[in-house]
């Protein structure tokens, strides 16, 4: 006897054999985009003008919240160190929140909510027009041209984002911390300078931002070019951008600070 509500074991087969193809689809299209990095360098033109598009429109929102961070940072660090006689360490806090955590993991966030579905309704529009299926026509691979240099214009934008805001969140508690509240200058600099790690906090943080521009550029690119080529499907990828982006900073970020910091 059939099933009305079309549960079951076909039913079922048939959503994991789906998910799995899309799995497929989409490793086929990371190795793809990684083995054409260095004909998308090669193009220094393509990856510089992605850059600018991603990285130069992104200044400003990365900009003033780095600053509000550090302001946030500044005052909070100071009310908390003061109970324990600790007032001269908080810019070695605020560094050290920066550029662990909080410089790339809000940056890749922002990107995600400002670049991410910027690139993700860009490709989805070139599919809802045909015009990747006109390249595909004039044989040209749409994703050696339109993709490869926007995926790695974003990887390079990330880190560069990323020492913007921390480096305003820091003038940002230093601000609060020195100007406005009254630490010492010489304390607030020295701490930083003695406490802050060269290879493994700023290299650590350099690393994350690198791999979070990695993976907010590809689900970007990925939910583009799998979209349903409609306004509505369009949409929608872009929502998931944002989401499934945000989720993945989120939890790269746990599993990278765990294997940083437990050697």
């Amino acid at each position: 006897m059939s099933n009305p509500y079309g549960f079951g074991p076909s039913a079922l087969g048939y959503a994991v054999r789906a998910k799995l193809a899309d799995y497929g689809v989409s490793a086929r299209l990371l190795g793809r985009l990684v083995l054409l990095g260095g004909t998308a360098l090669r193009r220094a033109r393509l990856v510089v003008d992605q850059v600018h598009f991603l990285g130069n429109h992104s200044l400003a929102i990365i900009t003033v919240s780095g600053l509000f961070v550090g302001f946030v940072l500044g005052l909070q660090g100071y009310y908390t160190l003061q109970r324990y006689g600790s007032a001269e360490a908080l810019g070695l806090l605020v560094a050290l929140s920066l550029v662990r955590e909080l410089g790339p993991v809000v940056t890749a966030l922002l990107f995600a909510g400002r670049a991410g579905t910027s690139l993700t309704a860009e490709i989805g529009l070139m599919k809802a027009g045909e015009q990747l299926a006109a390249m595909e026509m004039m044989a040209v691979d749409p994703v050696a041209r339109v993709l490869a240099p926007r995926f790695w214009g974003g990887v390079i934008a990330m880190p560069l984002l990323a020492a913007v805001f921390s480096a305003v969140g820091i003038l940002g508690g230093w601000l609060v911390g020195v100007v406005l509240i009254g630490v010492d200058a010489g304390a607030f600099w020295s701490q930083m300078q003695a406490g802050v790690d060269v290879f493994k906090d700023v290299g650590n943080g350099i690393v994350k931002s690198i791999v979070f521009g990695f993976t907010v550029s590809f689900v970007a690119l990925l939910q583009g070019y799998a979209c349903q080529p409609t306004p509505e499907g369009v949409s929608r990828a872009t929502t998931r951008t944002v989401v499934m982006a945000s989720l993945a900073v989120l939890g790269l970020d746990f599993i990278l600070t765990a294997m940083m910091f437990s050697i």
